[in-house]
């Protein structure tokens, strides 16, 4: 559970470090813009880095954001089932999500390679694009880690649907 925890601290600071970046650099890219005149176009990359972060601020959060039960979910059929059937429910949505988590993880990693390979670099900050096509891996990896947790027992991300 402190390794749980520590990941817990890590994505939230990651998350939170990510956003105040994004505010930063767009509330400056905005002010160059307003005052600047042509020496607002050197700054024309902080449109792309901040497209970048948010894929990468959105996808980082899919674990989190499930972990505390924030994903959307249709709650009103599952919350009239008797408890075992429930159980078995609940279960069965943990390991499809799974399943599809690792699914997703794994053809998003085919599709960085494939990048890569391609050589391909995004236009103003001549990042390869490869890299950015990591945010669907890294978000589904941790997406699945947290339906893993679920169906071992070690999260509770149901805890209203089953009180």
């Amino acid at each position: 559970m402190k390794a749980l925890n520590l990941l817990r601290t890590v994505e939230r600071s990651v998350l939170i470090a990510l956003f105040l970046i994004m505010v930063f650099l767009y509330t400056g890219s905005v002010v160059t813009r307003e005052i600047g005149g042509t020496f607002a176009s050197r700054f024309a990359w902080i449109e792309e880095a901040v497209r970048i972060m948010n894929l990468f601020l959105v996808f980082l959060a899919l674990g989190l954001a499930l972990e505390r039960g924030k994903h959307v979910g249709i709650t009103n059929m599952r919350d009239r089932l008797p408890a075992p059937l429930l159980k078995a429910l609940l279960k069965l949505i943990d390991v499809v999500g799974l399943c599809v988590s690792l699914y997703v993880a794994w053809l998003a990693l085919d599709l960085v390679q494939f990048v890569l390979k391609s050589g391909q670099k995004s236009p103003t900050l001549g990042v390869p694009m490869g890299v950015i096509y990591l945010a669907p891996v890294a978000g589904f990896l941790l997406l699945g880690l947290r339906y893993g947790l679920s169906l071992m027992g070690l999260i509770d991300r149901y805890q209203e649907a089953t009180e």
